[in-house]
């Protein structure tokens, strides 16, 4: 029997411990009794809280508690002489004192950025492998200035390459040093990371999301965090990385969920029926379109022709029209929305009678002047200058409408763009209209205009770059008065109407002073990969850093062409599913229906369908149209025909950009067969198959 290393021993006796711990401590909240709640709501309360609490408690035991330790120098300020074991929660013994920290606490900030040139009080930094949550290994770094220790971290990177099935992971044991200054960016301030595939961007957001809601968990439970991906399956994909590090508080959803949400709280039964061109919808989510619906809301206000007399006992007291038309002047001034504004107007004539009245030697005070506000004439008169105005209502009437539009729309849009935006039908009900995605994003920002959007305390933006203008707003809206983090890669906007630029972007989501952070370090892709599709930058982003591969290994790439691709693409994916890793088989949209039969008889998810008793991410092998690739990650890709996934796409650029995400989402090897020729900006590899 093999002799077993002291000190790995004494590591699992540990993590074992820990893990008596941690059980311990979802004891004591389950014996928690939420009788002695006074009511029946504080009852509740308490309820949810516990099982709040039990939830962040649990433990699975294929997941490491702790991943690495510091051994702190013993003049280290605070805990010095200490060992701190790092992981993904905290974990105390029966006194309280620490058994494993959490990692977002501050005393675990030298795991991620300390050095030998700055030590940051650490003297050793240790490692730990794992092989389905049993202790293996451990590798120790010493940050001394004379030691020889490597600073390369053999466990680090496997950890980073290791083969996986399933949906995103955290990488809260990966986390790099210009990771973790995004990570632990202040609350205050807004952040922007402009990052290249497999730079681990999205996971970097998740982490700050995290990160914010330990640092602020009060003020963070209480105004709410909010989590903005580009479509469901996206989010299915990363939905577990945050109750992974204990989050269960973050919500998560799509820009069309967003602005969907607000469009039925207006009408329960309206729906996006309706798909624009990309002209279309790329006018609708300009930033000018605010300008027409507010000039079309505003317009709504109707001068007064006559005074307003109120009759108060033997008394009728007047207010002229010059007057009422100064009153709404000065609302409109106040520059507040219109409903609140429009709420205010009784008052505001009901304090000009009040004046009326002490002119007259009358004493009237605030009881008169909110009785004389809710009677019947102040409040038809006001109704009449100051209509209600139902947010879907006006964007349908703008839609349908050439004479309104072209009001709302004069200096703004040129008769040919207003032309664009009307229906071909005339009106119908909100409820029955055609809305498209575009135009609940107008709805949404109509209903802002009436009524302000309540602001979040923190949003993340996931990749932002394929948001329009107006889809900005709605996002910037959600946080107006607090932060947000942006993440996204110009060189993956596949939109016809994404901003191109980030300062641009930035001001339409109202965060114009957010820090600007580029990742061009590549964890994940391969280098040949990486540098294969790199070979489109020149022509999709130009202004952008070529992204790097730091990985020692290279990876693997083949270009194969063949004259039998349905039957070639079932051959590849049998040998490629032989392998460790999961596998997606990334194609065109336009030939799904062709491939997805070759393989009835292999279990496989598609992604964003139902096309099979799968679920996708748990199947090893995902079949991914490429209009749903972006944020995904297969240990190996087989990716279809690049020439029909360009063509897919209302423009080449646009085509380019869509290919150029497609190529990026293997961690270990891609395969790319064809029967068309490649694209001509993409050229071949070094090498082919075939």
């Amino acid at each position: 029997m093999p002799e077993v290393d002291p000190a790995l021993e004494a590591e699992r006796h540990h993590l074992t411990d820990s893990r008596v711990a941690l059980a311990r401590m979802r004891a004591r909240t389950d014996a928690l009794d939420s009788d002695a709640a006074g009511d029946w709501v504080s009852r509740q309360f308490l309820e949810t809280a516990f099982a709040a609490r039990r939830k962040a408690l649990a433990d699975d035991p294929t997941v490491p508690l702790f991943f690495g330790r510091l051994d702190y120098l013993d003049d280290a300020s605070e805990v010095g002489g200490e060992s701190l074991h790092v992981g993904r929660r905290h974990v105390s013994d029966d006194l309280g004192d620490p058994m494993v920290v959490d990692w977002r606490a501050p005393v675990s900030l030298p795991f991620y950025r300390a050095s030998k040139s700055e030590p940051m009080g650490v003297g050793l930094r240790r490692r730990y492998g794992f092989v389905h949550g049993e202790l293996t290994s451990f590798e120790d770094e010493s940050l001394l200035p004379n030691s020889d220790s490597a600073a390369f971290s053999t466990i680090l990177e496997a950890e980073i390459e290791r083969p996986r099935v399933g949906p995103m992971r955290d990488i809260v044991a990966t986390i790099q040093p210009e990771q973790d200054v995004i990570v632990r960016a202040d609350l205050s301030s807004s952040v922007c990371v402009q990052g290249a595939p497999g730079t681990g961007k999205t996971a970097v957001g998740l982490h700050r999301a995290a990160y914010l809601l330990y640092a602020h968990r009060d003020q963070l439970t209480r105004q709410g965090v909010l989590v903005v991906g580009p479509n469901a399956s996206f989010l299915r994909y990363i939905g577990d990385v945050l109750p992974a590090l204990g989050e269960i508080d973050a919500k998560q959803t799509t820009i069309e969920e967003l602005v969907t949400t607000t469009l039925t709280g207006l009408h329960p039964k309206a729906a996006l029926r309706g798909v624009d061109p990309a002209p279309v919808a790329t006018l609708k989510g300009d930033a000018r379109m605010a300008t027409v619906l507010a000039n079309g809301l505003w317009a709504g206000l109707v001068p007064p022709t006559e005074g307003l007399v109120v009759p108060r006992g033997s008394s009728r007291w007047r207010v002229a029209a010059y007057q009422a038309e100064e009153i709404v002047a000065a609302l409109r001034a106040r520059g507040v929305r219109y409903g609140a504004a429009r709420a205010m107007l009784p008052q505001r004539l009901a304090h000009t009678i009040l004046t009326r009245m002490e002119d007259a030697g009358d004493s009237p005070d605030d009881r008169v002047q909110d009785a004389i506000a809710r009677s019947g004439p102040v409040k038809k008169y006001a109704a009449a200058l100051w209509p209600a105005t139902d947010p879907a209502r006006l964007v349908l009437r703008l839609l349908t409408d050439a004479e309104f539009l072209a009001d709302a729309a004069y200096e703004v849009l040129t008769p040919d763009e207003q032309a664009m935006l009307l229906w071909p039908k005339a009106g119908r009900a909100p409820a029955s209209a055609p809305w498209s995605l575009a135009d609940a994003v107008l709805v949404d920002e109509a209903a802002d205009l009436v009524s302000r959007e309540a602001s979040l305390g923190h949003v993340v933006a996931d990749e932002a770059q394929d948001l329009s203008p107006m889809m900005l707003r709605a996002v910037g809206r959600r946080c107006s008065t607090g932060s947000a983090t942006v993440l996204g890669d110009l060189a993956q906007a596949t939109t016809p109407w994404g901003v191109r630029s980030w300062p641009v972007a930035l001001a339409h989501l109202g965060k114009p002073d957010a820090v600007i952070d580029q990742l061009t370090r590549g964890f994940r892709v391969p280098g040949e990969v990486i540098e294969y599709a790199a070979r489109l930058l020149p022509l999709i982003a130009p202004e952008l850093e070529p992204p790097v591969s730091v990985r020692r290994t290279r990876g693997e790439l083949a270009v194969e062409r063949t004259r039998r691709l349905v039957e070639r693409t079932r051959e590849v994916v049998e040998t490629t599913l032989s392998r460790v890793g999961s596998v997606g088989l990334i194609v065109p949209d336009a030939l799904l229906h062709k491939l997805i039969p070759a393989l009835a008889d292999i279990p496989h998810a598609v992604v964003g369908t139902s096309g099979s008793d799968e679920v996708e991410f748990d199947a090893r092998l995902d079949v991914v149209p490429a209009s749903l690739a972006k944020g995904l990650e297969f240990d190996h890709v087989i990716l279809i025909e690049p020439a029909a996934i360009v063509a897919g796409e209302p423009d080449e650029l646009t085509g380019l950009r869509r290919l150029y995400v497609c190529l990026t989402r293997a961690v270990t090897s891609l395969v790319i067969l064809h029967e068309q020729d490649l694209p001509t900006a993409l050229g071949s590899p070094d090498r082919q198959r075939g």
